[in-house]
């Protein structure tokens, strides 16, 4: 036993000798080249937002897709993503005259119809903006609202989206406010994700501004020392800002959503101060023990850095699942997940270990705790109140409230095991009402201005123009087989009314179909599939906002199965060469999957059904976004193989040493069930803070991964965990004689002791073989 000891804790010899002796040997020159390519790194991910975009929800490859592209390039007009909502009841109606009192319509009188075709006209002989057309041109009752009040002008802005967004901002000015007779505003599905970039912008600086304190505040209550305290928010800045480096070289081969930002905000701090939490935590007790500096580090990095490495690499599978999906926003999500999850780990391996070996004990220095206890009268100085601090970490009494609930929990392992997971179930219930829908104006406040104009079009129009469905028919055909279709698609159950067709020459034409009911209900689902079934003299392809939904649905039911089958795979191997047994990776996924029912549960609750809806201050559309469960799905399960991975690794040491299964569950829990918890509260305040957004999008996706992220280090570690290692018992480490022979050869441990090593060890006495992180 006192061989393995020395092996682990002391000495510098062991794997990873290299990497380790360069750390150590060069800390300062370690620092500088990591401050000079953080630098550079502020410079190239400079303006990384305003390369980004605010859509990505379609499939390139779909029907839809091809239809839009058709019609932007035939039919400018037929897909307009700009609109101008003419009011004329407002300020400028005693300027309209008296005409609207016999009868007329207000958008009708002559003044307010002569300044609106100015106002077209104006807008047609903008560069960049094509199929310019409006109620007064057209004469349809689509573009008129019920009450004569207001009316539309519609255009398309082409070309790609960051471009289309600048001619946006160019033009707006002229347009939006007062005219003559009239007021202006301007909506549209371009004005719509360009104000949710800029919303989302301004709300995840407020995320970080808000984050960052009181992060800080939890870190100095976990460590004491205000200078250890310090060590994982540099991590957390550096990873950030290397992200957003790597995502602005991203953005120019591919589309990148501005919602990964988020992402990287909350992942850059979230899983830095996990590594750091369990870096630092090891070298201070590692100090407390007796080792000098850099022997404390070299065995960290040994031991400690092998799991943050190894959780590391589970976290990123697990985000580059959604590398499957052709939809850009997800894929986005994966590029951003990423890269900060590689630098932050890289960061925590590097410059954490850098700085510690310049800090020595100082690490411990600035005891604030210690100070606000004394009243900040004077006492010992910060150094040897660090050390005294350090020194109470490594008592055997540390962490014992963990292992008594460890030991209550194996005592009733049926009851906890059955009760918990009935618990998770009941409240993963509600998902399974959940309806997909597709994101639009309605993620944005109440007060957003393109929010104000679409909520006008969808209460006052007959019809949200922009909205419907559209069928592109390409091929010849005479006057009377269009009017045949187009007599065809009217009867169809669902359909408000077919207008067209609108025709080009080279024989192209469109119909626009008009459902009853939302844009993208059920029903208007119902008939885009309708559409496509209905036999036609020429080849026809749908598109429209309830087209995009049922083929983003059907890309990701195609995909779904891909992902999920990476995830489970690469987690069963991954966590087996951690193990080495059978039985614990299947647990792993099987409880991680049960930790986020109450997360699934709780976004159909809480956003599909609106509960909360006014204390969280949202607007629920009875739907969920298609993309968000997978998008939410792959982040906690990251998240919750992280803690699963800082669990089993120190079960798992222990029972390498001493051979005893309860007592290593225990052992376990005793030791890292306080720095998960840790860990798992800040994450959720850094996600709740990007909860706060005004985006529903955002909201749900930071509200929802801090419920699961708390409900796994809460529950699943803490009851579910230990109640099911008590029921497997031994056999939970069971593997065949060949998968054995294969983990001895290349599994991961955080001991330099061979795998096994307990086997003849005394496994009654529940002696340690090395200080463990507490």
């Amino acid at each position: 036993m006192a061989e393995v000891k020395k092996s682990a804790s002391g000495g510098s010899g062991g794997s990873g000798g290299g990497w380790t002796r360069f750390v150590t040997a060069r800390p300062r020159l370690t620092l500088l080249v990591a401050l000079v390519l953080t630098a550079l790194a502020v410079l190239a991910g400079g303006g990384v937002a305003d390369r980004m975009g605010s859509g990505g929800w379609e499939d390139p490859a779909a029907e839809s897709t091809y239809a839009t592209k058709a019609l932007e390039r035939q039919f400018p007009g037929s897909q307009p993503n700009v609109l101008l909502l003419v009011d004329a009841g407002g300020a400028g109606a005693a300027e309209a005259g008296g005409a609207a009192a016999g009868g007329t319509a207000l958008v009708d009188t002559p003044a307010v119809a002569a300044e609106a075709r100015k106002l077209a006209e104006k807008l047609d002989a903008e560069p960049g903006v094509d199929g310019v057309g409006s109620y007064w041109s057209t004469g349809s009752p689509a573009l008129r609202s019920e009450d004569g009040r207001q009316a539309v002008i519609a255009a398309r802005i082409a070309g790609e989206e960051k471009d289309a967004a600048a001619v946006l901002d160019r033009i707006a000015p002229a347009y939006r406010g007062t005219h003559g007779p009239v007021e202006v505003s301007l909506g549209g599905g371009l004005a719509v994700r360009h104000e949710m970039q800029t919303v989302i912008q301004e709300d995840l600086l407020r995320a970080e501004l808000i984050a960052l304190p009181v992060t800080l505040v939890l870190l100095v209550m976990v460590f004491g020392s205000a200078v250890a305290a310090l060590l994982p928010l540099g991590v957390g800045i550096v990873a950030i800002l290397g992200t957003n480096a790597v995502l602005r070289g991203i953005t120019e081969f591919t589309d990148v959503s501005v919602f990964a930002q988020n992402l990287t905000t909350a992942l850059g701090l979230g899983l830095a101060i996990d590594y750091a939490l369990f870096v630092v935590r090891r070298y201070r007790e590692e100090l407390a023990a007796g080792a000098d500096t850099y022997t404390a580090v070299r065995t960290t990095l040994r031991t400690a850095g092998r799991t943050v490495l190894f959780s590391a690499l589970t976290v990123a599978v697990s985000l580059a699942a959604m590398l499957v999906f052709p939809q850009y926003f997800l894929r986005s999500f994966a590029y951003a997940g990423i890269a900060v999850v590689l630098l932050a780990a890289t960061a925590a391996l590097t410059l954490l270990p850098a700085a510690l070996v310049l800090l020595g004990d100082r690490v411990n220095a600035l005891d604030l705790r210690r100070l606000l206890r004394r009243g900040g009268t004077p006492g010992k100085d910060a150094e040897d109140a660090g050390r005294e601090e350090a020194a109470d970490s490594g008592r055997d009494d540390a962490g014992a409230g963990w292992g008594r609930a460890a030991a209550l929990v194996m005592r009733r392992a049926p009851v906890f095991a059955v009760v918990t997971t009935a618990g998770l179930v009941l409240l993963g219930l509600p998902f399974l009402g959940v309806k997909f829908g597709t994101a639009d104006d309605r993620q944005l406040p109440v007060t957003a201005s393109s929010r104000v104009v679409q909520d006008q079009l969808r209460d006052g129009f007959p019809g949200n123009p922009g909205g419907g469905i559209t069928v592109l028919a390409e091929g010849t055909a005479t006057p009377a087989q269009y009017a045949d279709y187009r007599e065809e698609i009217a009867a169809l159950d669902g359909v408000g009314r077919a207008e067209g067709p609108v025709t080009a020459g080279g024989g192209s034409a469109y119909f626009t179909v008009v459902p009853e009911g939302e844009t993208v209900g059920a029903d208007a689902q119902r008939v885009v599939g309708e559409l496509r079934a209905t036999e036609a003299p020429f080849a026809t392809s749908v598109t429209g906002p309830a087209a995009v939904l049922v083929d983003s649905k059907d890309a990701i039911a195609d995909r779904l199965p891909w992902a999920a089958g990476i995830i489970v795979l690469v987690t069963l191997l991954l966590v087996f060469l951690l193990t080495g047994s059978v039985l614990i990776p299947v647990q792993a996924v099987l409880l991680n999957a049960l930790s986020l029912t109450a997360m699934f549960g709780a976004v159909v609750w809480v956003f599909q059904e609106g509960h909360l809806a006014g204390f969280l201050g949202f607007t629920s559309t009875g739907d969920i976004e298609t993309t968000l469960p997978v998008l939410m799905f792959c982040v906690a399960f990251g998240l919750s193989m992280d803690y699963g991975v800082f669990l089993l690794s120190r079960i798992k040491e222990e029972y390498d040493a001493t051979g005893d299964h309860e007592h290593s569950v225990r052992f376990g829990l005793r030791h890292t069930g306080g720095l998960i918890t840790a860990a798992a509260v800040i994450l959720a305040v850094v996600m709740v803070a990007i909860g706060t957004s005004r985006v529903t999008n955002t909201k749900m996706l930071g509200l929802g991964v801090a419920l699961a992220v708390l409900m796994d280090a809460m529950v699943v570690r803490s009851l579910l965990v230990p109640s099911v290692m008590k029921l497997t018992g031994r056999l939970t480490w069971w593997a065949p004689g060949p998968l054995r022979r294969f983990h001895d050869r290349f599994g991961i441990s955080e001991t330099d002791a061979p795998a096994g090593a307990g086997a003849g060890a005394d496994v009654g006495s529940g002696e340690r073989t090395y200080s463990a992180v507490r």
